[in-house]
Order: structure tokens, then C-alpha cells, then sequence
């Protein structure tokens, strides 16, 4: 079995509010972090320049940090994305089937990232693969559950014939708990980034700026920013830009 450096961790880092934050969290407990995305033809492509920002801004939040960061590979997954029409990734309305599963599902995504991921991980050497997914409050969402992901690491590890962990820190907690554990690892200099530089709206809206960030305001993964950041504030219904909703995660 192939010997594998677990002070070494690979991000999946899409430019969201959550992989940034699982981000912060790698960066304040490994050695070195790389960082890999996936260009799958998101309609919020906005996203993948996200990834080069929060990057920046966390290498001139830390000088730790900084010396932390490793390499960032982008991984072009465009015909993944051309498999099936979901409101992911062509114009198509947002909306919700009758067993409860939105639109914004995009079957098998994560499951293939996980296998791109660990791949790399393979060839890097890192021990440790770090992501965002969360069944807290993405239950709708078969491929973020914890059983699914643990599934498709048992085959991952016995298909290399390796051993590469993965760490989900934000499987059980919701997004107001997500807001709280950016200000736990940083602060609200780290809050204040990760609100300014990621990027979560489906529509890939950049022209309004709200208090938990920029987007459209009315798409589900607004709205699931919006009333996080409100109830991690404390501030009942926030600004008034869109209720929780089912949103897959980034």
C-alpha cells in the first residue's frame, strides 16, 4: 500500500461559502493544502474566478497560511455537465419534482468528484481529501449524505490499493454553524472575506451586494445564505432577501 502524507490535505474547493470555509479549516490544521475545482458548465461559472479571490485573500489573511497553500489544479468536467439538463447547468427553471428534489440536482456530482479528487490525491501524495458537502441542511441531496460519501471512499481506497481519509467538517452542522465556525477559525476578518470573495447565487449574480453577500437574492442557494447569515446573526429574518431553501452545496 502506498504511503501517504496525512499532515498533506486536497481541498475541494468550488469558490462557495462552504468549500471556502472548509478551506480556512484545512489551512489552520495541516501542513499543506492544495486546493482542485471542477469546470462542469455551471451556469454560475462566476464561482470558478471565486476560486482565485478567497485563494488571495487567505494568503493575505494569514502569513501561515500563505506558506500553507500548495498548488490549485481546475479540472475541465465540461461533459459531465452536458450528461442531463438541470437548472445547474442550462436555462431551465428552479424548481421542484414531486418526490422533493430540485432541479439544481445534478446526479452522480459529487461522487465523480470525489474520484477526480482522489486521483490526484493518488499522485500528490496527500493523505487527507476535505469537503464541503453537508446533510444537515442539503438532505434532499442523496449524493451529500454521509453514508453515500463514506461508500464511495471504500471503493476509492480499495480501487488504488491506498488509504486517503476524508473530512467532512461541515456534515452535521447548518449554515448559521457554518458562518460560526469561519469566525471561530478567523474571526470576522475571515467572515468578512468569505462574505466578499465567495460566490453561492445558481444565477451567478454579481451586481447586488447584500450583507451575507452577492447574488440574485431569490434562488434557492441565496435564500439558504441569507437566512444562515440572519440566524447566525441573530437577526430574525436578516435582510429580507429569501427564505431557507434546498440548495446544493459549494
Amino acid at each position: 500500500m502506498q504511503k501517504r502524507d496525512y499532515k498533506k490535505a486536497l481541498v475541494l474547493f468550488s469558490g462557495g461559502q462552504d468549500s471556502s470555509t472548509v478551506l480556512a479549516w484545512a489551512l489552520s490544521k495541516y501542513d499543506q493544502v492544495d486546493t482542485v475545482g471542477f469546470d462542469y458548465g455551471q451556469r454560475h461559472i462566476v464561482e470558478l474566478g471565486a476560486r482565485r479571490t478567497v485563494r488571495q485573500a487567505f494568503a493575505d489573511h494569514s502569513d501561515a497560511w500563505k506558506d500553507r497553500l500548495g498548488k490549485d489544479m481546475l479540472i475541465d468536467f465540461a461533459a459531465f455537465g452536458r450528461l442531463g439538463e438541470t437548472a445547474m447547468t442550462t436555462e431551465v427553471e428552479i424548481t421542484t419534482d414531486d418526490d422533493g428534489m430540485p432541479s439544481t440536482f445534478v446526479p452522480g456530482r459529487n461522487l465523480a468528484f470525489l474520484i477526480f479528487a482522489g486521483a490526484a490525491a493518488y499522485r500528490s501524495g496527500a493523505g487527507v481529501l476535505v469537503a464541503g458537502m453537508s446533510q444537515a441542511d442539503y438532505s434532499g441531496y442523496p449524493d451529500c449524505r454521509k453514508e453515500t460519501l463514506e461508500a464511495q471512499m471504500q471503493a476509492l481506497c480499495l480501487g488504488m490499493d491506498t488509504d486517503i481519509r476524508l473530512e467532512t467538517p461541515l456534515m452535521h452542522i447548518s449554515k448559521a454553524d457554518t458562518w460560526q465556525l469561519a469566525e471561530d477559525i478567523g474571526g470576522d476578518a475571515l467572515v468578512d472575506v468569505i462574505v466578499e470573495h465567495s460566490h453561492t447565487c445558481y444565477l451567478g449574480a454579481r451586481d447586488t451586494r447584500h450583507v451575507w453577500g452577492y447574488g440574485c437574492g431569490d434562488c434557492p442557494a441565496c435564500g439558504l445564505r441569507a437566512a444562515g447569515w440572519a440566524a447566525y446573526k441573530g437577526d430574525g429574518d436578516g435582510d429580507g432577501d429569501g427564505d431557507a431553501a434546498p440548495a446544493n452545496p459549494s
